[in-house]
C-alpha cells in the first residue's frame, strides 16, 4: 500500500531533475501534484507520465506564491502534506521515516534534513547541513507572508519565506538529497531573482512570522545573520571565509570552493541592489522600473 502523504512539488523547465525526484516518491506516495509555470520543454509531459496532477500557476505578483496558492486552492486527497523541490531526491530511509512519522499524533509538522550535493559532489562541510519545515499536517501549516507587494522580476515561488506550523514540531533524522542537475547558468538567473526579493524585503523591512533571532532555530538565526550580515562592511568577503575556511568548506574541493564564492556573492547582488534603492531615492541617479 502506499504511503497516505500527498506531495507538492513547485516546477518550472524542470525536465533534467524531475525524473529522479518522481523515481522515488511515484509508488510511495499516494498523491503527487505538481504545480507549473508555463514550462516550455517536457516537464508536464513527464508529470503526467508519471501520473501526477499537474496545477498550472500563472503569477501576476503579490500574494500568494506558488506553493501557498496550491496549499490554499487544491483539495488535498490526504491528512499530510509533503513540499519537495524537482532536485530532491527520497531514499528509503527518510521514505520509511516519513511514513511512521505521520502516525504520530503528537506531532503536526515535522523539519527536514537536505543533504546538498553541488557540482557532482556531496557537500561534507562549509555550513551547508540545511532543514526546512516540509512536512506538516493538512490545514496546519502555510508559508509566512513577508511582503506583499512583489512584482515579477522576482521568484513566483517561496524561496526564503517559511513555512509556519500550528501546534507542536518535530524532526526526522534521515536526509533527503538535493542535487541540481541544471546548468550554472541557470543556477546564476535564478539567484538574480532571489536577490530581488531579498533586496526589496529589506528596504521595505518585511520580516514576515519567523522571527530573526540568533539563538533561535536554525530559520531564525539564517534570518538574524542575512540581515545582520548587510550592514556589515565587506560582508560578501565574510561570507564567503564563513564557508570556505571558518566551516572548512575548502575540504569539499572545488565545488566547495565555488559554492561558497556564489554565497559571497549573493550577498554582493542583494548589497548592490540595495545601493542602488538608495541612490534612487536620494535622487544621485534617475529611477527605473523593476
Amino acid at each position: 500500500m502506499k504511503t497516505p502523504v500527498s506531495i507538492l512539488i513547485a516546477v518550472k523547465n524542470e525536465e533534467r531533475n524531475l525524473v529522479r525526484c518522481l523515481d522515488a516518491v511515484a509508488d510511495w506516495a499516494e498523491e503527487i501534484v505538481v504545480v507549473d509555470s508555463g514550462s516550455e520543454d517536457r516537464t508536464v509531459e513527464i508529470a503526467e507520465r508519471y501520473g501526477c496532477r499537474v496545477l498550472q500557476f500563472d503569477y501576476q505578483g503579490g500574494w500568494p506564491k506558488k506553493r501557498q496558492w496550491a496549499i490554499e486552492t487544491h483539495d488535498w486527497r490526504n491528512d499530510w502534506i509533503l513540499i519537495l523541490d524537482a532536485d530532491e531526491i527520497l531514499d528509503d530511509p527518510i521514505r520509511d521515516e516519513i511514513a511512521e512519522a505521520i502516525t504520530n499524533d503528537a506531532y503536526d509538522g515535522y523539519w527536514l534534513k537536505f543533504q546538498i550535493f553541488f557540482l557532482g559532489r556531496q557537500l561534507k562541510h562549509g555550513g551547508t547541513e540545511l532543514y526546512k519545515l516540509f512536512l506538516f499536517r493538512r490545514g496546519k501549516g502555510r508559508y509566512e507572508k513577508r511582503i506583499e507587494d512583489q512584482d515579477k522580476s522576482m521568484a513566483d515561488m517561496e524561496v526564503h519565506e517559511h513555512v509556519v506550523v500550528e501546534g507542536n514540531v518535530g524532526r526526522l533524522r534521515r536526509p533527503i538529497r538535493h542535487e541540481n542537475f541544471n546548468s550554472l547558468d541557470r543556477y546564476i538567473l535564478k539567484h538574480n531573482e532571489y536577490s530581488n526579493w531579498e533586496a526589496k524585503v529589506f528596504w521595505d523591512g518585511g520580516d514576515g512570522e519567523v522571527e530573526p533571532k540568533l539563538f533561535g532555530n536554525q530559520s531564525q538565526r539564517r534570518r538574524w545573520l542575512k540581515r545582520a550580515f548587510l550592514k556589515v562592511p565587506g560582508s560578501p568577503a565574510i561570507r564567503f571565509l564563513y564557508h570556505y575556511v571558518l566551516h572548512f568548506g575548502f575540504l569539499d574541493g572545488k565545488s566547495g570552493l565555488i559554492y561558497s564564492l556564489f554565497k559571497g556573492v549573493q550577498l554582493f547582488h542583494i548589497k548592490a541592489k540595495l545601493y542602488e534603492k538608495r541612490a534612487v531615492r536620494d535622487g544621485k541617479i534617475p529611477g527605473r522600473e523593476e
